[in-house]
């Protein structure tokens, strides 16, 4: 299932991503809502929706909120978290419930684990699938050309004492990083890969899955996206009514 599957449900993985906290969550929910201006009762989907951290906030606005994600361990954990959502383990590029949503999400770059890029497509016409008429998506990506030009090739970084070293490098379009975890007198090794999908390349898949472009935003702020300075690519996609 790839490298996603062995990292994501695991301690270190969280424990790393720690500054990824409540207020972050929080920020993003409250620009989602305030940009669509979804009503109570809405039907949300949280694509890759890790342990429930933005589900968690949905659900306290008052939508109903379904979570999926391909870690088993993240969903058992989100299950914890946000009792009265739903959630499931589910693979992001196959269709899930047909017609169901008014909204869909996808935070935190969780697009581009795979290998072959058709696979990022057929994510976007699973969301589609997914959506009813007049439906809106949210992608929240990296701005690939910042990244790529203040890349930081090796980092150490101490969490409750473990130890990680981090090595990133660009390889044939793919970010790669290498994480090396020391817990004591256990050493364990871990790799992320992500496709160094730009802002065109993530539009033309929107378009050619039918949606329309509505909006591109930096994010969690909701500023306008710039090429040069933005951190990340928000897009805001809408299914046409027929």
């Amino acid at each position: 299932m790839g490298w996603f599957k062995h990292w994501f449900g695991t301690r270190y993985y969280s424990l790393l991503y720690g500054h990824r906290d409540v207020e972050d969550a929080r920020q993003w929910v409250k620009a989602i809502l305030e940009h669509w201006q979804l009503p109570g009762g809405a039907r949300i989907l949280d694509l890759a929706c890790g342990r429930g951290r933005h589900a968690y906030f949905f659900a306290e606005a008052g939508l109903q909120v379904t979570g999926v994600d391909i870690s088993e361990a993240s969903i058992t954990e989100a299950k914890e978290l946000v009792p009265h959502a739903e959630f499931a383990v589910h693979d992001m590029r196959q269709a899930f419930r047909p017609g169901t949503f008014d909204a869909v999400c996808c935070l935190f770059t969780s697009l581009g684990y795979f290998d072959d890029l058709e696979d990022d497509h057929a994510v976007f016409r699973a969301v589609w699938t997914a959506l009813k008429p007049g439906g809106r998506f949210v992608l929240d990506f990296m701005n690939t050309g910042p990244v790529l030009r203040d890349l930081v090739t090796e980092e150490r970084v101490s969490k409750e004492g473990v130890d990680f070293k981090l090595r990133r490098s660009c390889e044939h379009g793919v970010l790669v990083k290498c994480i090396t975890v020391k817990d004591g007198d256990e050493v364990h090794h871990f790799e992320e890969r992500v496709q160094a999908l730009g802002p065109d390349q993530l539009e033309t898949m929107a378009r050619e899955a039918g949606f329309e472009v509505e909006d591109r935003t930096d994010g969690p702020e909701l500023t306008p996206f710039d090429p040069i300075n933005s951190q990340r690519f928000v897009l805001w996609m809408r299914k046409p009514d027929r």
